[in-house]
């Protein structure tokens, strides 16, 4: 129930911009939504206790902070992966678990181009070489290095609906051919197996759900697989790859370079190996967050919330709760 009737009092577990602010101002009459940064705590727990739903992001939300939440009926993930849920407690405390399957994928889609050809191109170390005022790069080895999308292989571990995006964009850009891997054999002309895929991909890119089937799922074998100068581009989740491995792969070169958005731990410490690479593009698991992304995902957050005020039956259950 919520604290007053015909009311749904909202939990959003993030800072908001003014694309948020202005896209929910038409339902304030019924929709009383508390934000609160991923990193306030004590906010957190103060409005958890009177909270119906609650919009999570990112940050692990845990059977702990589900059993402080006695009014709460449903955790609404603004995005795919449920993995920072702790879906069985919630299962069992009868709180529902939805998600917004898709709703990120054209973001994430363009994302993970740009950190392809961020990395093909080298521009963080271009970048920098131009605002040290050092004019036209010296390195001769710049010629050999740097690289088109088109005339690539690209190689996509997963074939959801980013994947399918990607292969799009990418074929248009005139890459040489695109090949994918999934759980099963989808009867695709380009569909191969993992070390198929490794072994004659230019550019893997990875569009998975971390599952513990997933979880390592490129270690040190997989990454000595791929094609020596090989790019590998993760929007997924980081625990999917093996880091350690990674990085001594992109150490010694082995790899020519990867376009980074996710990591094992997240947001990533201070003097973590991967800040030290010249060969490594990173930003911070924002690949999705754009203003396009953030009106879709509170278009599907504001619906769920008005079908449980009118009592209809929710969109995109992960659960069902007892």
């Amino acid at each position: 129930m919520a604290v007053n009737p015909g009311v749904v009092r909202v939990l959003a577990h993030f800072a908001p911009s003014n694309t948020v602010l202005d896209f929910l101002a038409p339902h304030l009459d019924w929709l009383d939504v508390r934000f609160c940064g991923e990193e306030d705590d004590e906010t957190f727990y103060r409005e958890l206790g009177d909270a119906d739903v609650l919009w999570h992001v990112l940050r692990p939300i845990s059977g702990d902070d589900l059993n402080r939440a006695p009014r709460l009926r449903l955790v609404h993930k603004l995005g795919a992966g449920v993995n920072t849920i702790d879906v069985d407690t919630a299962t069992r405390l009868g709180i529902l678990v939805a998600n917004m399957p898709g709703a990120n994928a054209p973001s994430v889609a363009e994302g993970t181009v740009l950190l392809m050809l961020a990395a093909l191109r080298r521009l963080p170390e271009l970048d920098r070489t131009t605002r040290a005022g050092n004019g036209w790069p010296t390195d001769p080895t710049l010629g050999d290095t740097v690289r088109d999308i088109g005339g690539s292989v690209v190689g996509l571990v997963g074939y959801g609906n980013i994947a399918k995006r990607v292969e799009r964009m990418v074929l248009a850009m005139g890459a040489e051919q695109v090949l994918h891997t999934s759980t099963r054999d989808t009867g695709h002309p380009r569909w191969r197996t993992l070390p198929d895929l490794l072994a004659a991909s230019d550019i893997v890119s990875l569009h998975l759900p971390l599952t513990e089937k997933t979880r390592g799922l490129l270690g040190p074998e997989a990454l000595a697989a791929m094609k020596p100068r090989a790019i590998l581009v993760n929007t997924a989740r980081g625990p999917i790859v093996d880091e350690g491995a990674l990085i001594e792969a992109l150490r010694a070169r082995r790899l020519a370079a990867a376009g980074l958005d996710v990591f094992d731990s997240e947001p990533v410490p201070a003097g973590h190996p991967l800040l030290s690479l010249d060969n490594v593009v990173l930003t911070p698991h924002v690949s999705w967050y754009t203003a396009d992304t953030m009106r879709r995902y509170l278009a599907l957050g504001v619906e769920n919330c008005r079908r449980i005020r009118d009592g209809e039956p929710l969109a995109h259950l992960v659960n069902e709760a007892r």
